[in-house]
């Protein structure tokens, strides 16, 4: 099984945050910074608002799988960061999917819809 590529340090987390351009939809935020990776990373970020852990890693996972299953359709060499926002507890995978999907086109980083 191949590494999942992820942001796992807190200075490449702000490093995003802080030079990356960002998008919002009522479900998630998506800060996308270019870098110079052969892959793209995510990093995943849940806070306490939207629920307990059993929510929280729902979220995270299901954001993970979306990623996973759209990363070849994804432009190479970026840092992606997603935030759930409180209303991403009460929505299903599809609705989570689009939402991601959304906030691609909008930073346009999908070479194929």
């Amino acid at each position: 099984m191949n590494r999942f590529h992820s942001i796992r340090k807190n200075n490449d987390f702000k490093k995003v945050y802080r030079t990356g351009r960002s998008y919002a939809n009522r479900l998630l935020v998506m800060y996308v910074l270019p870098a110079d990776h052969t892959e793209s990373r995510i990093g995943i970020s849940v806070s306490k608002k939207v629920g307990n852990s059993v929510v929280r890693h729902h979220i995270t996972r299901l954001l993970r799988e979306i990623f996973r299953l759209r990363e070849d359709k994804l432009t190479k060499g970026l840092d992606i960061v997603v935030v759930a926002r409180v209303a991403a507890k009460d929505a299903d995978y599809r609705q989570i999917e689009s939402a991601f999907e959304h906030l691609c086109g909008l930073h346009n980083i999908l070479s194929e819809l």
